[in-house]
This record gives C-alpha cells, sequence and structure tokens, in this order.
C-alpha cells in the first residue's frame, strides 16, 4: 500500500477510536497516512472543542466501552493520533470549505491540524493512496 488516505467527517464520538486505531498501525507499518477532516468532525480538531457525543443506537454501549479502554489502558483517539505524527509520515488536514463556512481558521485549530487545504490538495496528496471515510 502505498498510502493510506481517511475523509474524516462524523462527529459521533464512537468513529474517532477507529481513527487514531487505523492512523498508528498504518504509521507503526510506514504506511503514509493523509487525514482529511470536514463535516462535523471538524468540531472536534478545534482548539476549544466540544464534549464528544455519541450516536444514539451506540449510547448504551458507552459506559462498557470506556470501562474497556481503561482495563486494557488504551490511549485516546487523540493520543493515537499524536503518536502516529511523531512515528510516521502523518498529516492531519481540515477542509478549507468547511473552516470558512464555519468562519473558522488555522489559528482556531488544534496543533494536531498540519493545514487547511481544500478537496483538490488532497486528491492530490492521495492520488495513489487507498482511500476510506469514517
Amino acid at each position: 500500500m502505498k498510502g493510506l488516505g481517511i475523509i474524516m467527517y462524523s462527529g459521533e464520538a464512537e468513529k474517532f477510536i477507529p481513527l487514531g486505531v487505523l492512523t498508528q498501525t498504518a504509521a507503526n507499518l510506514g504506511i503514509p497516512v493523509r487525514i482529511f477532516v470536514t463535516g462535523f468532525a471538524m468540531l472536534y480538531f478545534l482548539k476549544q472543542k466540544p464534549e464528544p457525543r455519541f450516536s444514539k443506537e451506540f449510547e448504551d454501549f458507552v459506559p462498557k466501552i470506556h470501562e474497556g479502554m481503561e482495563k486494557i489502558k488504551a490511549p485516546s483517539w487523540y493520543d493515537m493520533l499524536k503518536e502516529a505524527k511523531e512515528t510516521g509520515d502523518v498529516k492531519v488536514y481540515v477542509c478549507s470549505l468547511m473552516a470558512k463556512v464555519a468562519g473558522v481558521s488555522k489559528e482556531d485549530m488544534d496543533p494536531i491540524v498540519d493545514d487547511v487545504v481544500g478537496a483538490t490538495f488532497f486528491f492530490n496528496e492521495t492520488e495513489d493512496y487507498e482511500v476510506i471515510f469514517i
């Protein structure tokens, strides 16, 4: 695999766990990763993040997930992403259109964000990559 592109759209908290796991795993395997954050997911990449919200169908499972994550001492999705960026070739981009619509700029973004770019930039970066949508 030449690389992994991840389009992160969902703002549902349970979807951030696979984002962290897949990114960290790819980085550990030496696979470059490019993450394009758009939609409701963008809110969790701001300096001022909202409280995580789980989808209704996942709500009943949340206590068990938290308990299990603590039991195995699993890092948070954010810590997995941070470690992946330190380990490998990982870039996090926020969609420029979404940022503009929401009235936010690069200065409003969490330091984990590398840049605010358009979809064309992301597609050029991931031209030969496997791209998934979360």
